[in-house]
């Protein structure tokens, strides 16, 4: 009695939710138009305040893959907007999600993209026209469309490092740099490609702030420059990208680095041989954290008053609102067929969480997705909070020092515990 008490207790850990094995292979994926009307707020650039936008250079998209093996199912989506759904539209998206097409886990992450709408508040909107109802609308849509789409697949993955990417913040002479291209090719039967999700770490911040129109940016360029090549869907997932910017060299322009990078993607996603999972599996645990001590006061009126000035006053009343009880951030952590493991987080993260938990999970593949599932901001590490700088300081980064790291000592906890190696018995 008391070996079953203690092997229940170890299950029970943290009331975490796992998925478990399956007997078969499955992937589906589609793709939804989530273009806003014209004059919403843009997002990423506080100088721009809540001034409309002025059209489209180019469309908005959500990229749905859905994964099953057996009775599990796991949807992964890219956004081109600047940041993942906020927490009652991620319930909503969830709920629908789960009751239509019996997905419970999802991972929705932003492209991080500044031409983007604001997607915090309903600002030019009615509640009879509202863009966020419209974008949770169809997110779920995509995802069930994805699932409808569902059929025998197999995937391969491989990652290559390049030099198109910088650290933006550091100063130090050796900066960390997460420099992985990584990409999941998933293949139906007939050997042609479902879906291709790329996972690259740098921020989509090539079009000048002043162009008030609607754009993907690169990953835009790169998606088109993908699927043009193999069909299927391609997704762009990005990677901890809090301190990491484009690094074109000579591809200047978003358009021009999109299509580089997207040749990179071809020449990987070539070499990659899928091949059936000997023991087809997909396992997911989701965590929400609270960091109640905030390195910023937003109950001074005087903060208050800067931030209004910096951005717009809705804006800086729903973070006011958001963080009444302190930075709550999402992790989702899943393992897919026992050697890929996903880790996404809701923020900007720094790279070194990455590189370092990359490291530290000892899988065949590790990829790691920033802006998934809600936002809160940048989570720096330790040592660039103390060397300070834009994404380090309070202003943007509000959750308390080490907030980053204890997450990823929970992914990594997560992973290894998935895999079954943390319960073993002393005999």
């Amino acid at each position: 009695m008391q070996l079953l008490r203690f092997t229940t207790a170890l299950f029970l850990l943290g009331n975490i939710h796992v998925t478990t094995l399956a007997e078969d292979f499955q992937a589906g994926a589609a793709t939804a138009d989530i273009t806003p009307p014209a004059g919403l707020p843009m997002w990423g650039y506080g100088a721009r305040h809540d001034k409309p936008n002025e059209g489209v250079m180019d469309s908005l998209h959500a990229n749905a893959l859905v994964l099953s093996a057996g009775e599990s199912n796991l949807a992964i989506v890219g956004l081109d907007l600047g940041r993942a759904p906020t927490r009652k539209s991620m319930a909503a998206i969830r709920e629908r999600i789960k009751s239509e097409a019996g997905i419970e886990h999802v991972f929705v992450v932003g492209s991080h993209t500044h031409h983007g709408p604001v997607i915090e508040v309903d600002n030019l909107t009615t509640p009879a026209n509202s863009y966020i109802r419209e974008l949770e609308r169809k997110i779920s849509d995509a995802v069930i469309a994805a699932a409808k789409n569902r059929r025998p697949a197999q995937l391969g993955v491989a990652r290559r490092e390049l030099g198109l990417n910088r650290n933006r913040h550091s100063k130090l002479p050796d900066k960390p740099i997460d420099r992985e291209l990584a990409v999941i090719r998933v293949d139906g039967s007939d050997g042609k490609a479902i879906a291709i999700a790329v996972n690259f770490a740098a921020h989509p911040t090539m079009i000048p702030a002043e162009t008030m129109l609607y754009s993907a940016d690169y990953p835009g360029a790169l998606k088109k420059t993908v699927e043009q090549e193999f069909g299927g869907v391609c997704l762009f997932l990005q990677g901890a990208g809090g301190d990491m910017s484009a690094n074109p060299g000579e591809h200047r322009g978003h358009e021009a680095f999109g299509q580089a990078l997207g040749r990179e993607v071809i020449a990987i996603a070539r070499d990659i041989k899928t091949q059936p999972a000997d023991k087809p599996s997909i396992k997911v645990r989701e965590e929400d954290f609270q960091f109640p001590k905030m390195r910023i006061n937003l109950n001074d009126p005087l903060v208050r008053a800067a931030y209004t000035q910096a951005f717009f006053k809705s804006l800086v009343d729903f973070y006011v609102d958001e963080y009444r009880d302190g930075v709550r951030p999402h992790l989702s952590v899943a393992l897919i067929n026992g050697d890929l493991g996903l880790v996404g987080a809701s923020g900007e993260f720094f790279s070194s969480h990455a590189i370092r938990l990359k490291q530290r999970s000892r899988l065949p593949h590790m990829l790691f997705f920033g802006y998934t599932n809600d936002y809160q901001q940048y989570f720096p590490t330790i040592e660039a909070a103390a060397e300070g700088g834009y994404g380090a300081d309070p202003g943007v980064s509000p959750v308390e020092l080490g907030a980053g790291e204890t997450i990823m000592n929970r992914a990594l906890f997560h992973l290894y515990d998935l895999q079954g190696k943390l319960n073993r018995l002393p005999f």
